[in-house]
């Protein structure tokens, strides 16, 4: 007989409440009237008893407080959206837990470069070992208790995610693979509920390939209909640290030169009494520190902060091209074959086929952060790059892709070795913005000793016990006079064209920035032309330094004149960085560095902390 009108109501609306249990996009149909003729009165009572509408809840860590709850509305609601202020988030698992990763094939040889980044722990299907599973993005399928016997579930992925994420089912014996449109989940798992774990694959290269979010969809079936539900999620982007973090790790190379120790033990002094935790020497036959590799992290929300991945990323440097199998710059190796292992990730990205002449762009003392500004709070990524002369494409559209540093350029193409630190280094400052630009100021330089030879110290000599190479690789003495400095014309007209470049490349800065006058520190020092006129620092370019501590920055000592006892370019620089409560320890530097066109920052490399207020999520564009 039919159901009493009531009856059938009250069914509906069960079902309709049934449906309402599911995530967002749940949806079941009312179970079909059974048969109402007289003989199937019975089977019709039984059959609606029986039907049960399927339920779908997917959750997620949707809120960003580290934790997966069922009891929790926030980790349901707007789960298949993404933006600044929800929106679940994972990362790329590209480090080595178990530290499993080889580096040289079985008969002991180094492996191609190509295959030596191919390895990490989301290159196979197994999660390596309970550090591995903190990689994991924590999904939960909600309880079902009344699935009924035919009840399934199955997830999808979102194309074209579907390469770049795996999925992981925990069971009694851990987290095993779980292949999206094959493997179900059975009706006594969706009664139970299930832990699921996604793993990044990798990283966001280009955002017209992929923009690193992934829709993990939940569709449960059985006899009473269809429920699904959908969660969005977002890869952790690749991040490059800025100055205003903490400096914990140094690196410097360990090469066979006497300048090498000697620059060593003063970097290693200058670091005393600041939170420097480890000063690691590099063996590695490349003595510019700086450039072969650059530290940066990743991070997730966790409990209490945040979960970082400190990643190193090689440099795009191509020194042999046509070598197939090693054509890389070799000390680059070091970010598998040492900095790889737990909690470190390496990553390379290059078109060996970049242009030859502008490769030493892709050097990463041509790479940068400029410090927090307004829409920026993890600062912005500044290069030298001209679009005749500029890095690696490949590499700039992965900086770009990850949507939280955006990129700009200055000009860096008069200078011979081309790189954005050759000019400019940023410090804590009470300023507006928080901080301050340090800037190479020709023009305070020549104002100097334009005053110590008014004031009759124009014989006062400058690098004294100093050499220069000669053109025959011999060596010559470097002492100059005050006097005979100011009377090379080639030095004075190469410092003057490298004022007018600064000017532009401030400019620059404070047009993307904010940045005004009175928060930039004018460092003095020249330039001379070198190698068909392109540009270097004469003296030793004090902005290019290494940021210890809020209160501490190391620069190359200037080896200026000695005027009452006093070096008026130290006096000059002390005085500036002074008014921002800065100390500058002096590094000497001329022998394997200054002379070879590079300075203190060129010939170190620095590994900075993650604060928990450092939450990219909330700065994404």
């Amino acid at each position: 007989m039919p159901l009493h009108p009531l009856r059938l109501a009250a069914a509906l609306t069960s079902c309709v409440a049934l449906v309402a249990c599911g995530g967002d996009d749940a949806s079941a149909p009312p179970a079909p009237p059974s048969d109402t003729s007289a003989g199937g009165a019975a089977g019709s009572a039984g059959s609606a008893a029986a039907v049960v509408t399927p339920r779908a809840d997917l959750r997620a860590d949707v809120n960003r407080d580290g934790k997966v709850e069922l009891a929790d509305p926030a980790d349901d609601a707007d789960e298949d959206g993404w933006d600044a202020k929800h929106g679940a988030i994972f990362v790329a698992n590209l480090d080595d837990d178990l530290a499993a990763c080889s580096t040289v094939d079985a008969a002991g040889k180094p492996l191609p470069d190509a295959e030596l980044a191919s390895c990490n722990d989301a290159a196979d299907e197994i999660v390596n070992g309970p550090d591995d599973e903190l990689d994991l993005a924590r999904l939960r399928v909600a309880p079902w208790p009344d699935a009924p016997d035919d009840a399934t579930g199955t997830l999808e992925l979102s194309a074209p995610a579907t390469e770049r994420v795996r999925l992981f089912k925990r069971g009694a014996a851990g987290f095993t693979v779980l292949h999206p449109g094959k493997d179900a989940l059975s009706s006594a798992e969706l009664r139970a509920g299930v832990e699921l774990g996604l793993e990044g694959r990798d990283i966001v290269r280009d955002r017209s390939k992929w923009d690193g979010t992934v829709d993990v969809k939940l569709s449960v079936t059985s006899s009473g209909g269809l429920a699904t539900d959908t969660v969005r999620l977002r890869v952790a982007p690749l991040l490059f640290f800025h100055h205003l973090m903490p400096a914990e790790q140094i690196f410097a190379s360990k090469v066979g030169e006497v300048g090498s120790k000697v620059f060593r033990d003063g970097l290693r002094d200058a670091a005393k009494g600041t939170d420097v935790v480890e000063f690691d020497e590099l063996e590695v036959d490349d003595q510019w520190t700086q450039d072969f590799f650059e530290p940066a992290f990743m991070s997730v929300p966790a409990e209490g902060g945040a979960r970082v991945m400190q990643v190193f990323v090689r440099s795009a440097n191509v020194y042999e091209p046509n070598s197939k199998s090693f054509p890389l710059r070799e000390a680059g190796r070091v970010v598998f074959e040492r900095f790889r292992g737990k909690d470190r990730a390496g990553v390379v990205q290059v078109d060996v086929g970049h242009d030859e002449d502008a490769d030493t762009l892709n050097s990463f003392g041509n790479l940068e952060t400029v410090p927090p500004v307004p829409g920026f709070p993890l600062g912005r990524v500044i290069r030298g790059s001209v679009p005749s002369f500029a890095p690696d494409p490949t590499f700039q559209l992965l900086v770009a892709s990850q949507g939280v540093q955006a990129p700009f350029f200055v000009d860096t193409s008069w200078l011979e070795v081309a790189h954005v630190d050759e000019t400019m280094s940023f410090v804590r400052a009470k300023t507006p913005l928080g901080w301050a630009l340090a800037v190479n100021d020709a023009r305070l330089a020549k104002k100097l000793l334009e005053d110590a030879k008014q004031a009759g110290h124009g014989d006062a000599p400058m690098f004294e016990g100093k050499k220069w190479y000669s053109d025959d690789g011999g060596m010559i003495p470097a002492v100059v006079t005050v006097s005979q400095v100011l009377d090379d014309t080639s030095v004075m007209a190469s410092s003057a064209k490298a004022a007018v470049e600064v000017d532009a490349q401030v400019e620059i800065v404070k047009h993307e920035t904010g940045l005004t006058d009175d928060a930039i520190i004018r460092v003095p020092f020249l330039h001379h032309d070198v190698y068909a006129g392109a540009s270097a620092a004469y003296q030793p370019g004090m902005v290019n330094g290494i940021y210890l501590a809020d209160d501490v920055f190391a620069a190359p000592d200037p080896h200026g004149p000695i005027i009452d006892g006093v070096d008026p370019f130290k006096a000059a620089t002390e005085a500036a960085f002074g008014a921002h409560g800065i100390e500058v320890r002096w590094v000497e530097d001329w022998d394997l560095y200054h002379r070879n066109l590079g300075e203190v920052h060129c010939g170190s490399n620095t590994r900075r902390r993650v604060s928990a207020s450092e939450r990219w999520w909330e700065a994404v564009q």
